[in-house]
């Protein structure tokens, strides 16, 4: 996916809340509908059940339950109901695919740019000489080296995606990290612990804005360099 596609997906982005919008108001007039056919099909079973009973009080209808039965109307008005719902299901999957198609979309080209990235690192390592296995790790920026490690950023292209706790479709191969158990996005941060079990967090979710100066502990283990120094 190129930047080209970038910008097509972006414009159908903006233009998916509308799309949702129409979508969620034809649920809701399908959904009024729904309920309307509802309570008129409740009070004809009830009052057929009510003549049933009549009927069968009087000797005007045998008690064998296998001859009795709503009316045609009746079930024409339950049949009614179904297709209704049905109708409201499938909405319902529309509007799912829609979201699912733009996700889709955004995560392949963050793919890419986070492959392009990889390369460029790769490139400026060999001609600085520098180990290419001290560079990024995982699609995190940064050192990823123990005790050596710094704060860091995703590239800038993941911003794209803000801190929210949905549970999206991702790569089952892809590493989780942070206390959300979610994938890397947006800018994290990692713990100066150098036996952290998460080691990456993401800012939304310890309550950072910047990267913090100096050394960071994760709330998991705040405590424990005091700990350490007091033995």
């Amino acid at each position: 996916m190129d930047f080209d596609s970038l910008s097509q997906a972006m414009e159908g982005l903006e233009s998916l809340p509308a799309m949702l919008q129409r979508t969620y108001g034809l649920i809701r007039e399908l959904d009024t509908s729904l309920q309307a056919s509802q309570r008129q099909n409740e009070e004809r079973c009830e009052q057929e059940i009510i003549e049933i009973k009549h009927k069968i009080d009087s000797g005007d209808l045998s008690p064998d339950i296998l001859g009795i039965s709503f009316s045609d109307e009746a079930i024409d008005e339950q049949k009614h109901c179904v297709r209704i719902a049905d109708e409201k299901v499938a909405l319902a999957t529309q509007a799912y695919d829609m979201v699912d198609a733009h996700i889709q979309q955004l995560d392949q080209f963050m793919r890419k740019m986070e492959e392009l990235r990889q390369e460029r690192e790769m490139a400026a390592s060999a001609s600085s000489g520098v180990n290419p296995s001290s560079t990024t790790k995982s699609g995190r920026t940064g050192s990823s080296g123990r005790g050596g490690r710094k704060k860091a950023r995703l590239a800038p292209v993941m911003e794209l995606q803000p801190h929210i706790d949905l549970e999206l479709p991702v790569d089952p191969n892809e590493p989780t990290y942070c206390i959300c158990n979610q994938v890397s996005y947006g800018e994290m941060v990692a713990c100066d612990n150098p036996d952290c079990k998460i080691e990456w967090f993401h800012f939304g979710c310890v309550g950072l804005k910047e990267q913090p100066k100096g050394k960071w502990y994760c709330p998991n283990c705040i405590g424990l360099p005091k700990r350490k120094k007091s033995k």
